[in-house]
């Protein structure tokens, strides 16, 4: 199987062991990292055992081609369908010379509360120990930022791109997703993301950076009943 067809499975169990919870047919990141949990595989016990770590007022989100359909006891109240795309070389001409800055720890106040305001997908108070980020700031405030999130052995994520409201237009998030994916490229690894199949807008705008669709996934949430 693909690494990228069980990526959440994958990262939990390879690269980003470390940050998660669980056992041997059922794991999910750590509480304050972020929501995204798998099982091992498609059997009863795994799906059984992933039903136990959604938290209680919680929930759980599942990302694959066609996620299992929960057990007695738990609940789908989000389900669509989204799009993997994956790129090996970013179109030239897409550079901007702007104040980009790593994040960090000291940051993550000012990144949760950037990530809430725009909601560029599950970001939590740790969700930026996944990987790198980095961001532009505009008289000392944080106004966009970009980074890194599921990784497997071959494949590292881009995600958590966003721009504050007043500086959208001015090709922020193109240019700190480019600087992710090619640092990602010069590492000898290959850089993807995931839309919302019905986000056309930002779809249109990754295939003009050098993206292309992979395959269909589909986000589900479980909560417990």
């Amino acid at each position: 199987m693909h690494p990228l067809d069980k990526l959440i499975w994958t990262a939990l169990t390879t690269r980003q062991a470390h940050l998660s919870e669980g056992g041997a047919l059922a794991r999910r990141f750590q509480s304050d990292i972020g929501p995204f949990a798998a099982a091992a595989d498609a059997s009863a016990a795994a799906i059984a055992e992933l039903a136990t770590i959604v938290p209680e007022g919680g929930d759980i989100s599942l990302l694959e081609p066609s996620p299992p359909a929960p057990p007695p006891g738990v609940e789908v109240p989000f389900s669509a369908l989204g799009v993997q795309m994956i790129t090996r070389a970013f179109r030239p001409g897409i550079e901007k010379h702007l104040p980009i800055e790593p994040l960090g720890d000291a940051d993550a106040e000012e990144m949760l509360a950037l990530a809430t305001l725009t909601r560029p997908g599950p970001f939590k108070k740790r969700t930026h120990t996944l990987g790198r980020f980095i961001g532009i700031r505009d008289a000392g405030r944080l106004v966009a930022m970009a980074g890194e999130r599921l990784q497997t052995d071959e494949f590292i994520e881009i995600s958590g791109v966003c721009t504050h409201p007043d500086y959208r237009g001015r090709g922020f998030g193109a240019a700190l997703l480019t600087t992710v994916g090619r640092r990602i490229l010069d590492e000898g690894k290959t850089p993807f993301l995931h839309a919302y199949a019905n986000n056309t807008g930002a779809i249109a705008l990754y295939r003009s950076l050098g993206f292309e669709v992979r395959r269909d996934v589909t986000h589900a949430v479980w909560k417990r009943t």
